[in-house]
């Protein structure tokens, strides 16, 4: 899988720019500040309808301008399909796959999949547990692009049952009377299916994932230290060994919701659930948060997106080309110590398409220099 070609239009800083790819290795090269990651970017929307960036789609819209639309050829073992995402603030986004309407946006996951490093991910290491969810989700839904209805459903639920605790809890403020929440019980089920179904698909995950992420921090890294993941829940008890059955995360996420209603209507939100789970990263015997040093957790992060790609390529088997994801650098280089950089470089320079962006020449290592793009006052310019 590569893309042959990207097409923006009133995204982030561009009116409009024609970008022809190819496989193999891209520099994208430019001073900071001129758009080089809003290409890359875009190219992540694409296939996740999200930014790695902000939170929301109002940013990624040229300023003064309506509507950004994204375009983006994606070529898989020689057959094309064209992508189009219009992006619009404040209302549904429209896509459009080879031309032809969709029903919803989601229908285009798994087209284009990308593996996005970026500096923002140090965060996965020292950030807070959404960063983490957010990393298992998208990796998922790279995976199985219908696990992406599933979360969907999940958080619809989520905000409806929130509204309908914090309601109560007025209730009860205001001692009305008893708070008469029939409903809930509806809102628990529709929440513990849900639930069940995305908790499982992320133990399964973490497992495939984790001997992927020793190899590759091993590979990466010159420091001590093995890099160990889990999973922590916020259901009663620990995380078994074996990934429990869906019907029994079931059970347990309705007994949980059960048990803590009181204090969920008294603090008005949902407190069990996969929206307050973990992905745990060890190095060594301690927490990679708060004992990973900055080098340490620079490997941790790169260890996690290699896995990913990894194990998107084929889960360990002979890559299949019209599958393998893209995998984007994105001003990463010049983070690294020479080091890290050239064992980085040589673990990926085999890759379908691997496309690094850098603020001069220098931070591209030789392994990477293939093609070359130019990115100046706003313009993509060839080599």
């Amino acid at each position: 899988m590569h893309v042959t070609h990207l097409s923006l239009t009133d995204f982030r800083s561009y009116r409009g720019a024609e970008v022809t790819l190819g496989p193999g290795a891209t520099a994208v090269v430019g001073p900071n500040g001129q758009g080089k990651t809003n290409l890359v970017e875009a190219l992540g929307y694409i296939a996740t309808l999200g930014s790695h960036r902000v939170a929301t789609d109002a940013p990624l819209v040229r300023a003064g301008a309506e509507r950004a639309v994204v375009r983006v050829a994606v070529d898989r073992g020689g057959r094309s399909t064209l992508v189009e995402l219009e992006i619009v603030p404040g209302r549904a986004n429209r896509a459009r796959l080879n031309r032809a309407p969709v029903p919803r946006p989601r229908e285009v996951l798994g087209t284009l999949r990308t593996v996005l490093f970026a500096p923002e991910d140090l965060g996965l290491v020292k950030g807070e547990p959404d960063a983490r969810r957010r990393f298992l989700d998208e990796l998922l839904v790279a995976l199985a692009p219908r696990l992406a209805g599933v979360r969907a459903d999940y958080d619809r639920v989520l905000r409806q049952r929130n509204a309908l605790l914090k309601s109560a809890g007025a209730t009860r403020a205001t001692r009305r009377g008893t708070a008469d929440l029939p409903t809930l019980d509806v809102w628990d089920g529709h929440l513990a299916a849900a639930g069940a179904e995305l908790v499982a698909a992320r133990l399964h995950l973490v497992r495939r994932l984790a001997p992927f992420v020793a190899e590759a921090y091993r590979q990466v890294s010159d420091a001590q230290g093995d890099a160990v993941i889990g999973y922590r829940w916020s259901l009663t008890g620990p995380v078994p060994d074996d990934v429990p059955r869906r019907d029994e995360l079931d059970e347990a996420l309705r007994a949980d919701l059960a048990r803590g209603r009181g204090q969920e209507i008294e603090r008005g939100t949902t407190l069990t659930g996969p929206h307050r789970d973990d992905l745990v990263l060890t190095l060594g015997d301690l927490p990679a948060r708060g004992y990973a040093s900055h080098g340490e957790s620079w490997s941790y992060a790169l260890a996690l997106r290699l896995a990913s790609w990894y194990l998107l390529r084929g889960d360990g088997q002979d890559p299949d080309p019209a599958q393998e994801p893209v995998l984007v650098l994105d001003d990463v280089f010049a983070e690294l110590d020479t080091g890290r950089r050239r064992r980085l470089a040589e673990m990926v320079a085999g890759a379908e398409q691997v496309l690094v962006t850098a603020a001069v020449d220098d931070d591209v290592p030789a392994e990477l220099k293939g093609a070359r793009l130019t990115v100046r006052d706003g313009e993509v310019l060839g080599g």
